[in-house]
């Protein structure tokens, strides 16, 4: 059993949680991920480590209650456990050798574009990060971001921080400054590593990008994970997550992350049901 040894809200619906499993911290990277499943008659579900801590024997991860498993995460309380936690899973991101780079969060996608810059600004690479949320209310893991950037700009959907813009509004301005990157990382929703793709891929500039499609088994047996880059299929599970985001087929990864809604729907709705039947018992 892992323990929650700290929970956190940090906004609307979005949840941080800190984990006793010190074997999976002793080897985890930044771009790596862990599975996890709640009780016995848990789906596994896969969560990229946010972060790490060696020394206290923890892993962090941050989700959003978007679906049932989820769901059932946030309303476990500091000091219960999960029942299954497995990971470093996935190819840990190369990260070596940049000195200039740009980190690219677009909403939960900070919470995995955050361990990069960590790795990135420790290493000595100039990092300019950008971070892009719907609204400010959404807005997470500002001050963490700013600690391991050089520079961090803020932008939102509509505007409400005082900042109206996407990321890759804010990616198109640096570049035509003349800011030379030598990498950049985009990772957030499909369509806003797109665009961010097709955008550096006009400057000829280096960039990967994090899939999260399907996961069942963490291991590449199932192939659920599957994606199509520079024309070949791989698993996001063991050839990635991390990919060359200019090879990337990002029309047939949108295609497949909508295949499970009306099921997932379902499942939500069940879930609901059986809480108003506990509380009106």
């Amino acid at each position: 059993m892992f323990t929650i040894i700290r929970k956190e809200g940090l906004s609307t619906s979005v949840t941080l949680m800190e984990i006793y499993a010190p074997y999976i911290a002793k080897k985890a990277e930044p771009g790596q991920f862990i599975i996890l499943r709640i009780n016995e008659e848990g789906e596994r579900i896969p969560l990229t480590i946010a972060d790490y801590d060696r020394e206290k024997g923890t892993i962090t991860i941050i989700f959003q209650e978007v679906g049932k498993t989820t769901k059932l995460l946030g309303e476990l309380k500091k000091g219960e456990a999960i029942l299954d936690f497995v990971g470093p899973l996935g190819t840990a991101s190369h990260l070596d050798g940049y000195k200039k780079v740009a980190v690219i969060g677009g909403g939960l996608g900070t919470a995995i574009a955050y361990p990069q810059a960590k790795k990135l600004f420790g290493q000595g690479a100039n990092v300019d990060s950008i971070i892009g949320f719907r609204n400010k209310d959404l807005i997470l893991l500002e001050k963490e971001m700013a600690a391991v950037s050089t520079r961090l700009f803020v932008t939102t959907d509509d505007g409400s921080n005082g900042n109206k813009g996407f990321v890759s509004d804010i990616l198109k301005r640096l570049i035509e400054e003349g800011n030379q990157y030598d990498l950049v990382i985009a990772i957030g929703p499909i369509i806003m590593m797109k665009v961010v793709s097709n955008l550096t891929k006009q400057y000829g500039i280096k960039t990967i990008v994090s899939m999260n499609p399907v996961m069942i088994d963490g291991t590449g047996m199932c192939g659920g994970c599957r994606v199509t880059v520079g024309g070949k299929t791989k698993f996001a599970c063991v050839n990635g997550p991390d990919f060359d985001g200019h090879e990337v087929d990002f029309d047939e990864a949108m295609r497949r992350q909508q295949m499970y809604k009306e099921d997932e729907k379902k499942s939500m709705e069940l879930h609901k049901c059986r809480l108003e039947g506990l509380r009106n018992a």
